[in-house]
């Protein structure tokens, strides 16, 4: 019978955030009052069928994704739907010319080697795509500050006929003061809507992110800093021709809603 007793609830009763030995032991006392010694507890769970397991840490962030998916973005869709309004998904990248590239064959016992520019090169974006398969894409220098975002804000609404609602993550320059009163003097062109913290499966700009580091590092290493914004840059225009593409991205089931 005390098997059965092993639900979410009544661990939480016991103010205990697994099933470990000294957990079952305070369920069973206060099953049938009795104490019973660890090792007898360990026996019993051996006999049960049940052995130590490291826990899952992505149950909690699935529940949390689960509930944006069902409660909040139904409600985005809505919102959009009334204002006549177009749904965007933004997100900022960075594309290193020493990141790790991958495997490749060589014989055994023999390591493949790559040779690597000493100089490192960096390359930002920022990018907005759509379940049409559009891309808008900026690069920048340095860090993310709120004037590159204004600035890509200002490309994003130029020539737009429709109200965009831009789904972004929560970083702190999407939020900071100069940003939001930028956003209130233009909230009738667009409006800046965050996803949960630490959920970036629901991005599907995440996808193309990985796109252009995979299509930037499957090539010969970059020399410098100008070689490696061009490949960036030439990789990124590919993505805006080829609609589909991006549009297959959206069929991920982690952002199937967004499709």
């Amino acid at each position: 019978m005390l098997p059965k007793l092993f639900t979410k609830g009544s661990l939480e009763n016991i103010d205990s955030a697994l099933w470990t030995r000294q957990a079952v032991g305070c369920l069973f006392e206060q099953v049938s009052g009795v104490v019973m010694p660890i090792r007898t507890v360990g026996e019993y769970l051996k006999r049960w069928g049940m052995t130590p397991q490291k826990p899952s840490q992505r149950a909690y962030e699935q529940d949390r994704q689960k509930a944006w998916l069902q409660t909040e973005y139904p409600k985005i869709q809505q919102k959009a739907q009334q204002q006549g309004a177009e749904i965007g998904w933004g997100n900022k990248s960075g594309v290193r010319s020493d990141a790790q590239v991958g495997r490749g064959y060589a014989y055994k016992g023999e390591t493949p080697e790559i040779q690597l520019n000493t100089q490192r090169a960096w390359v930002n974006d920022v990018v907005s795509i759509d379940n049409q398969g559009t891309v808008r894409v900026m690069l920048y220098a340095h860090k993310l500050t709120a004037e590159v975002v204004m600035v890509f804000l200002k490309r994003l609404i130029a020539q737009r006929k429709r109200k965009l609602l831009w789904i972004v993550d929560r970083h702190p320059v999407h939020r900071c003061a100069v940003v939001q009163h930028w956003l209130e003097a233009h909230q009738a062109q667009i409006e800046m809507v965050y996803l949960p913290p630490y959920l970036p499966p629901l991005n599907p700009a995440e996808y193309l992110n990985c796109d252009v580091k995979q299509g930037v590092h499957s090539k010969p290493p970059t020399r410098n800093q100008q070689q490696l914004q061009r490949r960036v840059l030439s990789h990124l225009r590919k993505l805006q021709k080829l609609s589909e593409r991006v549009m297959r991205y959206f069929k991920h089931p982690s952002i199937a809603h967004a499709a």
